[in-house]
Order: C-alpha cells, then structure tokens, then sequence
C-alpha cells in the first residue's frame, strides 16, 4: 500500500475524517505500522492502552466486554481505541485479527503533535467529543429518571 491509500484509509476512520490532507500525511509518515498474523493477538484486557489503532487491512476481532456479549468485527478504516489517542489507560477487552491484518497505531503523543500543528484537526476533535459527552450526559439523564421514577 502507497501513502496515498493509507491517506484514503484514515480520511474514511471516524475521528480523522474531517481532517485536513497535510493533518492526514502527518498522522501516515509518523503513524507505527502493525501487520498481524491469522488469530495473532493486537492487545488483551488489561493491557496498556498508549494508543488508538486505524485498521488499514484485514478484519480485527474485538472479543466481548461482557459475558454473553457479541464480539466485534473491525474492517478497514476502523478505529479501535478512540479513548487511547489522547489518554492512557487499560484495554478494556481483548483483540485478535481474524485473519492477515494491518494496523496503523497512533499515539496520544502524535495526535497531540496533529491537534497542535493544524488547529482545524483540533476543532473537530473538539466538536466531535462535545457531542460524545452530550450523547453520555443524556443517557445518564435517562438512567436516572428510570431510577426516580421507581
């Protein structure tokens, strides 16, 4: 795959998809580049999370959080591990390719270096969260009337 595929890729992941062309190439060249195995594991529960995942070939599986979930299937331009571009943290579930794959892994480091060379990036971002917590804040709202209204 050339830059300009891996460009495409990412221009089509949530979170990069309003990103400008040159935010795109910066996120390409500096981007680590992962190739799996079939049934070889990306991540596990518990592991560190430093960082989201662009899936650029191959399907990954993400295994259920919780018992008698449905596990997951991640294709091309999917983003795993939104949470981990800007923070650290644990992986909450664990993840296998379910057959050849390639993963483009991005940093909070990087995507902090993206957000502060091109603010454009940064005020997507920045919309895009504000609707997360909007769409979180309400569903709490919603959790919460069922609860009074007990």
């Amino acid at each position: 795959m050339g830059i300009e595929d891996d460009i495409a890729i990412l221009a089509a992941a949530p979170v990069f998809e309003a990103f400008g062309r040159d935010a795109l190439r910066l996120l390409t060249f500096a981007a680590e580049r992962r190739s799996l195995e079939p049934g070889e594991t990306l991540f596990g529960r518990g592991d560190p999370a430093d960082g989201g995942f662009v899936v650029l070939s191959g399907t990954i599986a993400l295994a259920p959080r919780v018992a008698g979930g449905e596990t997951v299937l991640a294709g091309r331009s999917a983003l795993i591990g939104r949470l981990a571009l800007f923070v650290r943290g644990e992986r909450p579930g664990d993840a296998a390719a379910q057959g050849a794959a390639e993963v483009m892994r991005i940093t909070p480091t990087l995507m902090r270096r993206v957000l502060e060379e091109f603010p454009d990036a940064a005020a997507v971002i920045h919309d895009a969260l504000a609707e997360d917590l909007s769409a979180l804040n309400q569903g709490f709202a919603r959790v919460r009337a069922m609860l009074d209204a007990d």
